[in-house]
């Protein structure tokens, strides 16, 4: 009797199936290769100044430090030294009222100028065009300009209101601690309205007009139709814009640095001046990058109390 016994039959993968597999992977590939330069600027530009300046605020950096590459490691010495430094108060107070006094502004006039350039007049895009010019102009020349239009005894500024008979002696704007301040916050918002105005002009162009020819029908005078279909519609734009405000106002420093340095008597230090001053001109790298990721934190702090905030609201809704 003859047995006959299975034996396993081994079936080569089919060439077109391999070929089909290798093609995927090289597609792969090349879809990720293209991920490559961007992930290396990142790296490079973001990545390596941040790591860097933190591993810096945990030294005694010096002058000699670049020549040497000796920077003894001092531990939260360098945090202890700014967070009780009697500037540092002061410098977090004004950092506060520049920022939310400049978002405050910025928005409600971006917001009224985009409610304003949505009705079609002769030359409103020109204008609107126009307008975009503090936006698009170098940071040290916006301030260059305010320091011109502010000078106590040549500014145009003063000049305007002595004729008008408002005042009767200059304005010291940017030499006074009781002035300088507004200076600073008004060259700022001069400077950040164009952005406002343009995001929030583009959030109200995608709102549908039947929405507002609905809310007329029902006898909505302009006020309710703000309150009760642009503003709502507009929310998701506006929190993108004051999200982006509130990250390029926390850390301005040209503006500040051209129109007052800082000063008179600290009136107008910030914590990005204040930085700077601490690595530049008192040559204390180390007190300087703590002071900057001190920033850092605080900028990342205000971003997720707005974000939890928006998103809270939107969950109510």
């Amino acid at each position: 009797m003859t047995i006959l016994l299975d034996k396993p039959v081994h079936t080569a993968a089919h060439p077109d199936s391999r070929t089909a597999a290798t093609a995927a992977r090289r597609a792969r590939l090349a879809r990720m290769s293209f991920y490559v330069p961007a992930v290396l600027y990142l790296v490079i530009f973001f990545g390596y100044p941040i790591v860097a300046n933190l591993v810096m605020s945990f030294q005694d950096y010096t002058v000699t430090s670049f020549y040497n590459g000796g920077a003894p490691f001092t531990g939260l010495a360098n945090y202890s030294a700014i967070l009780t430094d009697e500037l540092f108060s002061t410098t977090l107070w004004n950092t506060a009222v520049f920022t939310i006094a400049s978002l405050i502004l910025q928005f409600a006039i971006g917001l009224g100028l985009a409610l304003f350039f949505r009705r079609r007049f002769p030359l409103g895009a020109t204008l609107r065009a126009l307008l975009l010019l503090p936006w698009l102009l170098p940071l040290l020349v916006s301030g260059t300009v305010f320091r011109w239009l502010l000078d106590q005894d040549y500014g145009v500024v003063n000049q305007v209101l002595l004729n008008l008979h408002l005042i009767s002696d200059p304005v010291p704007w940017l030499v006074s601690p009781d002035h300088a301040m507004t200076a600073i916050v008004v060259a700022n918002v001069w400077i950040g309205i164009p952005f406002n105005m343009v995001i929030l002009y583009g959030g109200l162009q995608s709102i549908p007009p039947q929405l507002y020819e609905a809310a007329s029908l029902d006898g909505a005078g302009a006020w309710q139709k703000f309150r009760h279909v642009t503003w709502p519609l507009l929310r998701p734009t506006s929190s993108v814009v004051v999200m982006l405000g509130l990250i390029y106002t926390i850390k301005a420093f040209d503006v500040v640095m051209v129109l007052t340095q800082g000063g008179p008597a600290n009136s107008t230090q910030l914590l990005s001046t204040w930085s700077y001053a601490l690595s530049f001109t008192n040559l204390q790298f180390g007190q300087g990058a703590a002071v900057s990721n001190v920033l850092i934190v605080f900028a990342m702090l205000f971003a997720l109390v707005y974000l939890r905030a928006v998103r809270a609201e939107q969950s109510e809704r």
